[in-house]
């Protein structure tokens, strides 16, 4: 399990919270099978019909998220917690019903001096860890996603996949690889991880970004897209199917087709590449 210092993790994982019109949850623990000093799994699930357009949420914080595609109309999430048996029980797996769709979070302890931790959807919510009180549980996400709901996924350590999926997906972690591949749009963000991302819809309606600062980034996007593409890198190179050139900031930018809203791929320390897909 990746380790991130306390005080990175408040900074980074304080500023989600409210604006929810009902909790399901805290849902209870199975009882984990051996010894209470046991290293354990143990599954949490939830189910329920999410309407197309609508967003399944998931919030971790140590773990791997990860979403497929289902032939059903049904959204299930498996939460797995790992760890010492006896330590399970510290962390909660709440799940909040909204306008927008559920959210759904891994909710470790409170930290001293600091707010109280919640589930809530969007930028809502407070998510603060420390390394003790739950620290050592690590939480991976399984998500079932049917054709058309969105799916939004966030973590602090750990990485995000979401693969064959036939909806938009916005995906973000900090410490971990990111991947997607969608009929949708997506969007995804790491702090410390390699992007690789294939984009089936090519009339966006909104900006896109896939942004990292240590890490290679590979996009690919519909030759027949309408968009302005910006690329930057500090130290490695960018390699592009599509026309760009040099800005005088070292900046590579293009305009595809007759334009439109912006692809943004950006890197510190990596290299960029841009595909186009019939």
């Amino acid at each position: 399990m990746r380790r991130v210092p306390a005080i990175a993790m408040i900074a980074l994982m304080t500023a989600w919270s409210g604006g929810c019109s009902d909790t399901v949850g805290p849902f209870p623990d199975p009882t984990p099978d051996g010894d209470r000093n046991d290293h354990v799994r143990v599954d949490v699930e939830w189910r329920g019909q999410i309407a197309p357009g609508d967003e399944i949420e998931i919030k971790g914080v140590f773990g791997d998220i990860r979403a497929v595609l289902t032939s059903g109309s049904e959204v299930l999430v498996t939460a797995t917690k790992i760890g010492v048996a006896n330590d399970l029980p510290a962390v909660d797996i709440e799940a909040v019903t909204h306008a927008g769709g559920v959210t759904i979070c891994a909710v470790y302890p409170d930290v001293p001096g600091q707010p109280s931790n919640y589930c809530a959807p969007g930028n809502d919510g407070n998510m603060s860890v420390r390394d003790s009180s739950g620290g050592d549980v690590e939480v991976e996400f399984t998500v079932h996603v049917p054709r058309g709901v969105v799916f939004v996924a966030r973590t602090l350590g750990g990485e995000v996949e979401a693969t064959n999926l036939e909806s938009d997906a916005f995906l973000s972690t900090m410490w971990g690889d990111v991947r997607v591949s969608t009929t949708g749009i997506a969007t995804a963000k790491t702090m410390t991880g390699n992007i690789t991302a294939s984009i089936g819809e090519a009339d966006w309606g909104r900006d896109l970004e896939f942004v990292t600062m240590t890490g290679d980034i590979v996009v690919e996007i519909p030759s027949g897209t309408n968009a302005e593409v910006e690329a930057r890198v500090l130290s490695g190179k960018i390699t592009s199917e599509f026309p760009l050139t040099r800005a005088p900031t070292g900046d590579m930018r293009g305009v595809i087709g007759s334009g439109g809203n912006r692809l943004t791929l950006a890197t510190l320390y990596g290299d960029i590449t841009l595909r186009g897909t019939a």
